[in-house]
């Protein structure tokens, strides 16, 4: 029999009306947004009147290293949230929004896969409720403010070769990276060399997943570092006059999106920050909101735990104040056997060496996640090749360092594949046994902050800079960001800087090519190695398998 694709499968989910996901939630309809019968917001009355009494339990799901194989971080957390309503826990998922990039590109959407999908799939990856377009439309509307005020007095006297604001678009263009805006002429503004970032890049994207409301959104909005003057001094937002209306265009979208899995719990899907060039997690305001709402709160960071695991510690739970009580560290035999050795096409025959020899890129992420004070659980997220032998290496081997590794079948059973996931999932946040901490504390200098996560997290020997790059740092701790955590910019991949060096690689350097501020954010961005803010579309981008086929239904999205 032919396995359905995830679009097929989601197609044929029957969803509830949204208002009855709200009752479970304790969510009045009044207080819901709708967006056709299947999806809503939740109003910034009920959240402020909601923002007292206990949290629930926080739970992060983040993965080994990406491979072309595919993890299923995201399935990972569909599943273990229907799982553990199953077994009768009260529990809400917090997911980000997907891309377009990615949608049209190589990944995919960002919703699940097989049988443990939030629904509406299609509406959710394509457009959804128009946050990602608020974005957008905020950042380019201050890169069109910046440009005006240069064209006419240019009061607060910005310099056109230092301004730092980057226009966005969701979208993989490679041919925006850079440009020469202000072509043709007098009337056309200022000629100087600007560039695009992809949305989900974009320093808004990052305040618009710190902020813990209105007014938080639009001081920080203030705060951003547009540029500087031709004294090197920095201009800001506030300077300018436009986070009021930036805040104006981003007021709706703020609200956090409800929507449902295929077996009909509830989910918190807002924000949607790339974890190789930004800080990877969903909104601080929807994780906030459903820690009000649930006695458990399972939440996903992006790509590997080195990145994303990283991030969410280090920055979001920093922010937030938040304490996360377990983490889910998602592994599949495919990807362990590809960090292995294992060419892609060779990923379906049994190769009990290779994965024994690929483990050590989970042992890593393990060691890593252990430095947070957080108790960790493995999920093999079983393929339907994997055989029972490769199951048991990764077992065996997780043992070794007390560490539990379960059997999941979300993709192929739903939530009742992942039970005896959810039981130890719910045994380890109430056994309180987390004793959450940071990597590094404020005070630690920028470059000492940088080094540290290279050398406790990517097993680097250290980092090097050129001479202009490490003056920027000197810099911006004069100018009074020392205290600021540090968003690393790199591939994916690896743990190195070269996508190519897979398993666990130690002794290397990280080469750090740029630094950017991100004041409204607060934090500074590390560029390192060839990561791109802006991603390409591949030589064949799945954008060519998407259509509306005769009877209207969208097909093609993975």
């Amino acid at each position: 029999m032919a396995v359905k694709s995830d679009i097929e499968i989601a197609q044929a989910a029957t969803l509830k009306p949204i208002q009855e996901i709200a009752e479970k939630l304790g969510i009045p309809s009044g207080d819901l947004i709708p967006f056709g019968h299947d999806k809503a917001k939740i109003s910034a009355d009920f959240i402020a009147r909601n923002g007292k009494g206990k949290d629930g339990k926080l739970i992060l799901v983040t993965a080994v290293s990406p491979t072309p194989a595919g993890e299923g971080k995201t399935t990972t957390t569909v599943g273990l949230g229907d799982a553990m309503n199953l077994i009768g826990k009260d529990a809400l998922i917090c997911l980000r929004e997907p891309s377009l990039g990615p949608c049209f590109g190589m990944k995919g959407g960002a919703a699940g896969g097989g049988y443990a999908q939030v629904v509406p799939m299609t509406d959710i990856n394509l457009h959804f409720t128009g946050d990602f377009h608020a974005i957008g439309a905020a950042n380019n509307l201050l890169a069109a403010l910046i440009d005006n005020h240069m064209h006419w007095e240019n009061q607060l006297n910005i310099d056109p070769r230092r301004v730092t604001w980057r226009r966005v678009v969701d979208m993989n263009d490679r041919a925006l990276r850079s440009i020469t805006s202000g072509l043709g002429g007098y009337t056309n503004g200022v000629v100087r060399e600007a560039g695009f970032d992809i949305t989900v890049a974009s320093e808004i994207m990052a305040i618009f997943c710190l902020a813990t409301d209105l007014k938080d959104l639009e001081d920080r909005l203030g705060n951003i570092v547009l540029g500087y003057t031709r004294d090197n001094d920095p201009v800001t937002v506030r300077e300018l006059n436009a986070h009021g209306a930036m805040t104006a265009l981003l007021r709706d979208a703020l609200q956090p999106n409800l929507v449902q899995t295929m077996e009909n719990n509830p989910c918190l899907m807002h924000g949607g920050p790339f974890a190789n060039i930004a800080h990877g997690c969903n909104s601080v305001m929807a994780t906030a909101t459903g820690l009000k709402l649930a006695d458990y709160v399972i939440t996903e960071a992006g790509f590997g735990a080195d990145l994303g695991a990283e991030k969410f510690f280090n920055i979001k739970c920093r922010k937030a104040g938040l304490s996360p009580d377990a983490v889910v560290l998602v592994a599949t035999i495919k990807a362990l056997k590809m960090q292995g050795g294992v060419a892609k096409d060779d990923l379906g025959s049994e190769n009990l060496e290779a994965l024994q020899k690929g483990c050590i890129n989970l042992e890593r992420h393990m060691r890593n996640l252990a430095k947070f004070g957080v108790p960790v659980v493995v999920a093999v997220n079983r393929y339907t090749a994997d055989t029972d032998a490769e199951v048991e290496i990764v077992r065996k081997f997780c043992e070794q360092f007390g560490v539990r590794a379960i059997n999941c079948t979300h993709w192929a059973d739903g939530g009742k594949g992942t039970t005896e996931l959810a039981e130890h999932v719910a045994e380890l946040c109430d056994g309180g046994s987390a004793q959450f901490r940071t990597l590094y504390g404020d005070d630690t200098s920028l470059w000492d902050k940088t080094a540290t996560i290279a050398r406790e997290i990517y097993g680097a020997d250290d980092i090097i800079a050129d001479k202009k790059v490490r003056a920027q740092f000197a810099q911006f701790e004069q100018e009074g960001y020392d205290k600021y955590p540090i968003c690393m910019a790199k591939t994916q991949y690896s743990f190195s800087t070269d996508p190519n060096l897979l398993g666990a690689p130690s002794g290397h350097v990280v080469p750090i090519r740029e630094i950017r501020l991100a004041a409204g954010a607060e934090f500074i961005v590390v560029i390192c190695g060839a990561v791109m803010t802006m991603p390409g579309l591949p030589r064949v981008p799945a954008a060519n398998a998407i259509r509306v086929n005769d009877e209207g239904r969208i097909e093609g999205l993975f």
